[in-house]
């Protein structure tokens, strides 16, 4: 079934991934829903397409896929976890339901409190009080109209009735098209060389193969020419994506799992942030492996000037914000030839802040009394890995078929296939013995989940630790 799975998402990106082998000793999260089976397809598709940029094979283990999607949970410095979640955020029981505030970022609790008519020093206990009085929905109406975050517990069939699902049942799990070409736009460009990632370095006429609209064989692209190591095919497994730049534009899990992702393949991944801009302190270094970070101030002209250097030579854009929120980057990446733009939302087209466990709220996944969430972040981890395999998949077909792409993914949509791919008896057997790793850091000692999957018999890896918030330059490194 997941290999059936992986398969079939390949072909609707318009690429033949490699046949991936699956091991699977039994190990599962307690969830009536089919975790493993979400954890290992997500983990196994962006495996197989970074195999596919070298032409080889692919495996995935479904035990490491679930340790990946709760890498959070096991992530130490010097020993000691990192913070998830602030005081206030949580379930909170209302006058006719549940529901559930985020308020891990300083501005989304004040909003919340301000929707309860409390003040700004108010605590746990009287949030419940104010939840109480009121409606699940009243709650979460008022707590967005002051820009918060906050999500009623709805049915499924509630959900199904909602706009917004209506409009997410319409989309891909994962969307992967060719922007129309456009003078000056980001629809245009050829086909690019062997070993050329930088939509200024095209070479007309491609590498020769001539595909069109035709769907990209696994090992069309392949690098090994390019790439060192003592691999079977003379290559390593970082050389899947040697020489591809990518600037993350993330925060939080999604789009930072993404980004991570690609970093362990070798992407040069070049993470933009602020020092105004509120991280999860625990995540914002856990996601960070492989990565470097720079800040930019956007509201400065020189800051924009940057940003613009910045995207005209990447390869891939990631976002991971509700749509229209970077307009400053929607125009950049509109006006930018060549790029594989990544386009995370929580709720899809209809947008919407949102995040992980709002969104199991939302859309009936945590429906029970007291709401039972996932044994994960099931949405942002899955969403993440599906992430990472759309950009590969895209710059698969824009080594042949040239042109710029988009790839669009949702939280919602990754919870609705969840849904798809059926419910049992929950299953709690699981160990993390043999996935965890240790690195020195500028932070500490850490200790992380290693990164899943294997091409060509090897594991991707982290090259380098997180780095601070902000320690590098914002610019790309050369390509060898």
């Amino acid at each position: 079934m997941i290999a059936a799975l992986i398969h079939e998402l390949g072909m609707s990106a318009g690429v033949t991934l490699p046949e991936v082998r699956v091991t699977d000793d039994g190990s599962r999260l307690p969830s009536v829903y089919q975790v493993e089976v979400a954890a290992a397809v997500s983990v196994g598709a962006a495996t197989a397409a970074a195999a596919a940029m070298l032409g080889t094979d692919a495996a995935v283990d479904v035990r490491e896929a679930l340790a990946a999607f709760r890498d959070e949970r096991y992530f130490r410095i010097d020993g000691e976890p990192g913070e998830l979640w602030a005081e206030l955020s949580g379930d909170y029981r209302t006058a006719d339901g549940w529901v559930r505030l985020h308020c891990n970022f300083d501005h989304h609790r004040v909003a919340a409190l301000r929707a309860l008519g409390l003040s700004r020093g108010a605590d746990r206990e009287a949030v419940r009080r104010a939840c109480e009085s009121r409606t699940a929905l009243e709650i979460e109406r008022r707590v967005t109209q002051e820009n918060g975050c906050a999500a009623a517990l709805r049915t499924q069939g509630e959900w199904r009735a909602d706009p917004r699902a209506r409009a997410v049942a319409r989309t891909p799990l994962v969307e992967v098209t060719r922007l129309p070409a456009s003078p000056g736009g980001s629809g245009d460009g050829q086909p690019f060389a062997e070993g050329v990632s930088h939509p200024g370095e095209r070479a007309g006429g491609g590498d020769g193969l001539g595909l069109g609209g035709a769907r990209v064989e696994a090992g069309a692209s392949r690098r090994g020419e390019g790439s060192r190591g003592s691999s079977p095919g003379g290559w390593e497994v970082k050389g899947a994506l040697e020489g591809v730049r990518v600037l993350d534009l993330t925060r939080v899990i999604a789009g930072p799992v993404a980004t991570r992702t690609m970093a362990a393949y070798g992407a040069d991944v070049l993470k933009v942030g602020a020092p105004d801009v509120p991280e999860v302190p625990g995540l914002v270094i856990s996601t960070a492996f492989g990565k470097r970070s720079c800040h930019l101030d956007l509201r400065s002209d020189g800051g924009r000037r940057a940003l613009a250097e910045l995207v005209e030579g990447a390869d891939v854009v990631v976002r991971a914000v509700r749509p229209g929120a970077l307009r400053v980057v929607d125009e950049l990446v509109d006006r930018t030839p060549g790029l594989v733009s990544v386009e995370i939302t929580a709720y899809g087209p209809a947008g919407g802040r949102g995040f992980d466990s709002l969104v199991q709220m939302a859309t009936g996944i945590a429906w029970g009394d007291p709401p039972r969430p996932l044994p994960a972040q099931v949405l942002d981890h899955a969403t993440g890995y599906l992430a990472a395999f759309g950009a590969i998949a895209a710059l698969l077909r824009r080594r042949v078929e040239g042109g710029s792409w988009r790839v669009r993914l949702s939280l919602a949509r990754t919870a609705q296939w969840l849904d798809e791919l059926g419910k049992g008896e929950p299953v709690d057997r699981f160990d993390i013995a043999g996935s965890l790793g240790e690195m020195d850091s500028g932070f500490g000692r850490l200790t992380y989940v290693l990164p899943p999957g294997r091409i060509g018999g090897r594991r991707p890896e982290w090259t380098s630790p997180p780095p601070p918030q902000g320690a590098d330059f914002p610019t790309w490194r050369p390509r060898d």
